[in-house]
């Protein structure tokens, strides 16, 4: 099997952006330890995205700045528009996954940093997976 150096340089990427998501979310859903456990569940996953995508522009942005200096500029915007669309399959499957283990895991009394760390792990393998593949089949990369 052939590796892909794009599709490689855009899971190191999440890789790393889970690493620094998953640590803050964790220590953010402890300090909300006293609210209801639906509020603590959707500010520690808004609070995720926020530091996730921040992350993750600048990473693209640097890994592929010279690569899309040379490309025209409509293969520039088939190719963004395949991984919007890539991404947001991702993205649904991974909030359809990430709310409700969390939610669950604070309503058996799991302690919310434990719990944000086994649900995003959960949620970010399968986004993880679900956007390579679909990266794959749409020969994005």
């Amino acid at each position: 099997m052939k590796l892909n150096q794009q599709l490689l340089q855009i899971n190191r990427s999440f890789l790393i952006c889970f690493i620094v998501s998953a640590s803050l979310s964790a220590v953010f859903a402890q300090v909300l330890s006293n609210y209801e456990s639906y509020l603590n569940t959707t500010f520690t996953i808004i609070f995720g995205y926020i530091v996730y995508f921040g992350i993750f522009s600048s990473l693209f942005y640097f890994d592929n700045k010279e690569r899309y200096k040379t490309m025209k500029s409509n293969l520039i915007k088939k190719e963004l528009r395949a991984l919007l669309s890539s991404f947001g399959v991702g993205e649904i499957i991974y909030l359809g996954i990430r709310w409700p283990t969390l939610y669950y895991f604070l309503e058996i009394g799991i302690e919310p940093y434990i719990a944000s760390l086994i649900s995003e792990v959960i949620a970010t393998a399968c986004y993880m997976i679900s956007v390579t593949i679909s990266l794959r089949k749409t020969k994005t990369f």
